[in-house]
Parts: C-alpha cells; sequence; structure tokens
C-alpha cells in the first residue's frame, strides 16, 4: 500500500518511514518470538507426545509473545488508518509544504 500512494511517487518515502517505523520494530520484535515459541512448543511436544508440558521458561516466552502480538496488531491497524487518509493519494498544500521541507 505505501508504493501506492501519491507521497511515494513524489519521493517523500521518508516521510511514510517516520510513520511507519514503529510497526516496522514492532514486526522485527514479533516474528522472533512467535518463532522461538513454536519451535519451543514443538520441540516439547515431540520430545513426549504422551503428555502435556508447560515450563516456565515456555509461559514467560508464551507471555512475552502475547504481548508483542498486542502491540504489532495496534500498530497494524494504526498504520492501516493511516494509509486510508485521502491526503495521501493527492496532491494538497499539505504534500507540497512537507515536500520543500524535504527539499531544504
Amino acid at each position: 500500500m505505501l508504493f501506492n500512494t501519491f507521497v511515494f511517487q513524489v519521493g517523500l518515502l521518508s516521510l511514510l518511514l517516520q510513520r511507519c517505523y514503529p510497526l516496522l520494530l514492532s514486526a522485527a520484535l514479533y516474528l522472533p518470538l512467535s518463532i522461538a515459541l513454536h519451535c519451543w512448543i514443538l520441540n516439547l511436544r515431540w520430545l513426549d507426545s504422551n503428555r502435556f508440558v508447560w515450563t516456565d521458561g515456555l509461559q514467560a516466552l508464551f507471555v512475552f509473545q502475547r504481548l508483542g502480538a498486542v502491540l504489532y496488531y495496534y500498530l497494524y491497524k494504526r498504520m492501516a488508518e493511516f494509509l486510508g487518509d485521502p491526503r495521501l493519494y493527492e496532491d494538497s498544500v499539505w504534500l507540497r509544504n512537507a515536500f520543500a521541507r524535504a527539499r531544504q
């Protein structure tokens, strides 16, 4: 969606990246937490599939992964709302001012 905006086509990618930086950072945090959690759960299930195993470390990782998920999805929704702003898809005074500041 970033590439479809008029702001991107004008060349103000830095303006868009400033707005989506928290989302990119949270995605970089959420993905490794999710991979680690699921790998750990699969390893525990493969080692002993006849009983339920839940360790303290796994529970801590589960809590951190879920907190990261809340943050990630909140920022994702906020970015989707930002990309729905019609000012990003047409020429406007706001965009001309931002372009003039970027050129200086």
